[in-house]
């Protein structure tokens, strides 16, 4: 399935080597401000460009096809469009008998008895976080008054919570001239987030977010807090201490939720990014049409990072569930 969200639905659709991708948002309140240039701002933040990035460059326009009229939302499905333009879908010819290492293409082979679209990992590409990205944009309108920011602390083995752009881009060089790739962690932090948020057990802020975060390609894993780290802490160290009437806490190991609800602290996760799995370096795999163990050699055009590009994906994926989050929170007050 490709939709998300009980309140806030979203689905998403097309290929990368498609005519296009977009997104269909149903259930947003009528009468939200939204115009065309709303969405720059963060389509720009995951567009492809700098070192270590790959060298297919897409308009990336937004294109609305239905739900906002005269610079509102209506109350009707926002139907968000991008038109692929360029595609090189030759690069890809090889991977139905020869499945990239890391890739979608066995599974997808398999569960759809080869039909799936192969062309730049088809519905499994990255290309479909451009549609969750503009999903993201509606999202935040709607939780206005909440500050939603993600970013790359991590690139490898190095801490880039201090780096300069240029040093981070000089790491990224070094491992995209070696034909390589390398993995990142992004972290997300929201403030002034309403207190109430999520329900216990299945429907907790953890688990809302998580779901939707695995559904961005490449990511591996999440910690909310003091995360895994926390297991170095003992519980007179690891509780938040309540130090004013508003639930403010001295520290904030739990991430800003408590039994599954946010608590009006940041809610803080982090979210770690494999390396991308296409790179230069010859990899083997098995030729299912010779039938044996093979080189394979990827030429396409491939991030050497893509945690780079992916905080405002993951920054806009994590305001798709809270914004669900608030409307089902909104729903069952009277």
């Amino acid at each position: 399935m490709n939709s998300f969200g009980r309140m806030f639905r979203v689905s998403i659709y097309g290929e990368s080597h498609g005519k296009g991708v977009g997104v269909l948002i149903d259930g947003c309140p009528a009468g939200i401000p939204v115009d065309k240039e709303d969405f720059m701002g963060d389509l720009s933040r995951r567009k492809a460009g700098g070192a270590g990035s790959t060298k297919r460059i897409e308009s990336d326009e937004p294109v609305i096809i239905s739900g906002i009229c005269d610079g509102h939302t209506t109350g009707a499905p926002i139907n968000i469009h991008f038109v692929n333009g360029d595609t090189r879908s030759k690069d890809y010819s090889l991977f139905k008998r020869m499945p990239r290492p890391g890739h979608s293409d066995f599974v997808a082979m398999k569960k759809y008895n080869g039909n799936n679209d192969i062309r730049g990992g088809g519905h499994f590409s990255g290309r479909l976080t451009l549609a969750l990205v503009a999903a993201g944009v509606i999202a935040k309108k709607i939780l206005a008054g909440s500050k939603l920011n993600a970013k790359l602390v991590q690139v490898g083995k190095t801490d880039v919570r201090n780096a300069s752009e240029k040093e981070i881009d000089k790491i990224l060089t070094h491992v995209q001239e070696n034909g390589d790739s390398i993995g990142g962690i992004v972290q997300f932090t929201g403030v002034d987030l309403p207190v109430g948020l999520g329900e216990p057990f299945f429907g907790s802020v953890e688990s809302h977010i998580s779901s939707m975060i695995f559904s961005v390609p490449a990511v591996k894993g999440i910690e909310f807090g003091a995360g895994f780290e926390g297991v170095k802490l003992k519980g007179s160290q690891h509780n938040d201490s309540i130090i004013d009437a508003s639930g403010k806490t001295l520290t904030n190991n739990n991430g800003g939720i408590n039994g599954g609800i946010s608590n009006g602290n940041p809610v803080v996760f982090r979210v770690v990014i494999k390396p991308t799995p296409s790179i230069y370096i010859p990899q083997e795999t098995f030729n299912f049409e010779e039938g044996k163990m093979d080189t394979l050699q990827i030429n396409g055009r491939h991030d050497a990072c893509i945690a780079k590009r992916a905080t405002v994906v993951v920054e806009n994926a994590a305001a798709i569930a809270l914004a669900d989050l608030f409307l089902i929170n909104k729903s069952s007050q009277i």
